[in-house]
């Protein structure tokens, strides 16, 4: 299988290349389960956080894990994340629809209605592991606006393909498309 080297700062990591449709393969990142490269992203991503915010938003699944440590090393004791589908204890779930480059089929993003309104009037920070054509990023920004929160930064471990040109977002390292 063909791999990808990937360096972000002192860490090494080779990614498999996998198709995604019948032109475009891309290096697997999969941030969960790498303790190492979470805390690393976290320790250096936490130095470019907008001097004043209130709260973290990640999304459901691959962020989780970066959000947590982004909020410990950066003393901010809860992080919100958004989640992929409504689950029967949210109150008064916000939804807006999402599609990804990773994802073949339309799906939503869901913010609880409890964590809606801990946001209303709130600084927040996006925070995920690679952002790419940036329908998750813009879905989540519609999502936060919606529920009244203002979006004052937007952070990644990696920058995929055109989203490596993007002034919007602060990332560590940038990760290729491969055409097939």
């Amino acid at each position: 299988m063909e791999k990808f080297e990937l360096k972000i700062g002192p860490l090494t990591r080779h990614l498999p290349i996998l198709p995604i449709n019948d032109t475009t393969a891309i290096a697997s990142f999969v941030l969960l389960g790498d303790a190492e490269l979470t805390d690393y992203a976290a320790q250096a991503l936490a130095k470019r956080v907008p001097a004043t915010f209130d709260y973290f938003v990640t999304l459901e699944s691959k962020g989780i894990p970066l959000a947590q440590e982004l909020s410990r090393v950066t003393n901010h004791p809860q992080f919100v994340v958004l989640r992929k589908s409504v689950k029967d204890y949210m109150l008064a779930p916000l939804t807006v629809p999402v599609t990804a480059i990773t994802t073949s089929a339309p799906q939503q993003l869901v913010l609880d209605g409890a964590d809606a309104d801990r946001l209303v009037a709130k600084r927040v920070v996006i925070v995920d592991d690679v952002i790419s054509s940036g329908g998750s990023l813009t879905a989540a920004k519609t999502l936060l606006e919606k529920a009244g929160a203002k979006v004052v930064g937007q952070l990644a471990i990696l920058a995929e393909g055109e989203a490596a040109n993007r002034t919007d977002i602060e990332y560590l390292a940038e990760l290729p498309l491969f055409s097939r």
